[in-house]
Parts: structure tokens; sequence; C-alpha cells
């Protein structure tokens, strides 16, 4: 059966986000689907902010067939999502799973419509290699001439990058691909797998028998500027512990875990436990923080799962702008110290951490209590 594809496209207005033009509508005749590529960014946090555009492509394009690029090492944040029909790896350091070898994939899918959410010039190579149809993105890295649909970032006058949400900036990737435009609302979902994990660890720890349930959240794939001191953590535990009654569940990523012992030893006490001697994944981190009352984290990307789950979350935030990663999410409270040298950026403080050393447990948990109340969490069912 022929494809018929009828695209009306509109000039896009001056001064718009959008500098060439954007599909309208689309409409597929006979047996041919249409094949939708969507490159997925490449942090966890990221691809949870992805979920509000992934979620209005789906419904936009209901009958295409909708193949996610992504990194092994996050696909673990979209499982049990019902978005998409097929996975692709790619980029994650190995020869086959380079541009070459997913460039060659993707021309035997024969893509439609590619979708950039990473900035990066090696997707948009791929694409173009993959002789995708369409690729839409932004127009950064030196890019712009492998895109069919270029995309301004935020700039100042001079021509600066603005710190701005990144959730706004994948949901207009969205629109430029004729959505209507998506709400900011994020979702991930969890497996049979991941519940059983947490069931497992509720079970080990009696996590059930306690009225509260706070999940700390101390690491930062990003690098140590995010850090907030094991010590602080480790007092802010106690605090829960002693006045709330709560249980305090701490999570950890692999590279985590001797930090994961290290809060609860130095808590000292029995209501403090860790994820550090589980079989970890993101499955059971997301599951995890499912279940919790409280979830008070770094920067880092399970803070995303709290806002995804719609639990109340506290972010501690230290070298970076807030507004990157502003959710729009009711029930979070970001927390930033104003300090002569931050936001600085920088994965590594080579001056004294003073962004985050000097904010202190006392203040954390006097925002917890805000958020939460001053009465103890009613017990919420697994």
């Amino acid at each position: 059966m022929q494809r018929e594809n009828v695209v009306r496209r509109s000039a896009a207005k001056k001064g718009a986000a959008t500098k060439s033009r954007h599909y309208e509508r689309i409409r597929w005749v006979g047996n041919d689907v249409m094949n939708l590529a969507v490159f997925l960014p490449n942090w966890i946090g990221d691809v949870a902010m992805a979920t509000p555009a992934l979620r209005a492509l789906r419904e936009h394009f209901q009958g295409a067939h909708i193949i996610g690029i992504l990194k092994p090492y996050v696909a673990g944040v979209l499982e049990g999502c019902p978005w998409l029909d097929d996975w692709l790896f790619a980029n994650d350091g190995s020869w086959s799973r380079g541009v070459w070898p997913t460039a060659a994939a993707l021309r035997r899918r024969q893509i439609d419509l590619a979708v950039l959410f990473p900035n990066s010039f090696r997707t948009a190579w791929t694409a173009w290699l993959g002789k995708c149809r369409r690729r839409v993105g932004y127009a950064r890295s030196g890019r712009g001439l492998l895109l069919t649909d270029r995309l301004d970032p935020v700039r100042d006058a001079a021509g600066k990058l603005v710190p701005s949400p990144v959730i706004d900036a994948y949901n207009q990737l969205a629109v430029a691909c004729g959505c209507s435009p998506p709400s900011r609302r994020m979702e991930l979902f969890t497996t049979a797998d991941d519940e059983a994990a947490a069931d497992r660890v509720w079970e080990q720890f009696g996590l059930q028998l306690y009225g509260e349930i706070v999940c700390l959240n101390p690491g930062a794939a990003f690098g140590a500027a995010k850090h907030w001191p094991a010590e602080h953590f480790a007092e802010l535990a106690r605090r829960f512990v002693d006045r709330r009654r709560a249980a305090v569940l701490v999570l950890c990523g692999p590279g985590e875990r001797m930090l994961a012992r290290q809060i609860v030893v130095l808590a000292g006490r029995p209501g403090v436990f860790s994820l550090a001697d589980q079989k970890l994944s993101i499955g059971l981190t997301k599951a995890c923080i499912r279940r919790a009352d409280l979830l008070i984290t770094t920067d880092s990307g399970p803070r995303h799962f709290g806002v995804a789950f719609d639990r109340p979350v506290i972010t501690l935030f230290g070298p970076t702008y807030i507004a990157w990663t502003e959710t729009y999410h009711a029930r979070s409270v970001h927390i930033q110290k104003k300090v002569p040298c931050g936001p600085c950026q920088l994965r590594v403080c080579p001056l004294d951490h003073r962004c985050m050393k000097e904010l202190l447990p006392d203040e954390v948990f006097a925002e917890a209590e805000k958020l939460v109340g001053t009465r103890l969490g009613g017990r919420r069912s697994a």
C-alpha cells in the first residue's frame, strides 16, 4: 500500500522559537505506520523531566511506532511506561552502539520523524546519518544544519544561555512536532519486579510498622559539589527518628553504598536504614520513593522520581541554578544558601563548599515540618 503524507507547513513567526517550519497535521493512509524516533536525555533526572513531552508525542501520534533511543543506564527510569513501542540502546561507549551502528539501525527502520532531546552534535549527526526524514531539536553545539526543524534556546541580549526550565524546553519540542502544549506533570511507573523488591526491603527492616517513612537521597552523579555533608544527613535522620518516630531509609546508587552506610553509622539510631546492601536498581529506588511520606534529596536524578509520584520533596541545592530543573511541583520545596561564589555550576568545589556546608540540618527539618505538617504522618499502604 502506498503511504500518503499530508503535511501543512506554516512559516514560523518572526522571533518565535522555531526557526524552520513544523508539522501541523500528518495523515497516514494504507497499512504503513509512521516511524518516530525519540532520542532521550542522557541523565536520569532529565529523562523524568522529558515524560510530559513523551506522553504528548504518544497521544498525538497514536498510530505511530515510537522507538526510544537511549543509554542503557537510564532505561530503568522508563520501565513500565506505555509510550514506547521499542528501545534502541546507543552511545554507551561501545563500538556496537556508537554513531554508525545506531545510524544503520535507524536507516533500516525508515524513521519519518526524529525528536532530539539531547543538545549534542553527536545526536543530530546520528539522526542525519540515519536518514531520519524530519529531525527536530535545538540549534546548539553547532548542529543547526543537521536539523530540519530548529528551535532556539533561551538566551539573553548578549547571546548567553539563560537558566530556564528544561521541562519547558522539552515540551516545546513536542509542540514543534504538532502536539498541543503538554502539561508539566511528570509521570513514572513501577513494575511488578520493582514493587516486589521494595516489599522485601520493607519486610527486612519492618518499615510497615512505622507511621512515617522518610527517604534520604545523598548522592549525585553530577559531582561532589552537589553533596550535602554526611554528618548533616545523619543529624537530620536523628531529628526524624527522635522527634517524629519516623523510619529513615537512605537511598543510594551502586557507587554510593559507602556513603549510605556512613550516614546510618553516624546517625546511630535503630530507625535509620539504607539500601547499601540490597540488589540496587533504578526500579527499586522508584518503588521506595513512591511509598515514602517525604523525600529529602540533593539536586540529583531521584529527586524527580518524587515529583513524578507526587510525593513531598525537599531538594538541597548548592552549585546549580534552580531554574534549570524547576518542575513546578506544588509539593516541592527548594533550599539554597546564597553565597558570593555561587551558583558556580562546577562539579567539584575549588574552595570550601560553603553553599552546602552552611545549609544546616535544623533548617531542613523546619522546612520538612512546614511541608508535611507537625503531626506524625499516617502509614501509607504499599
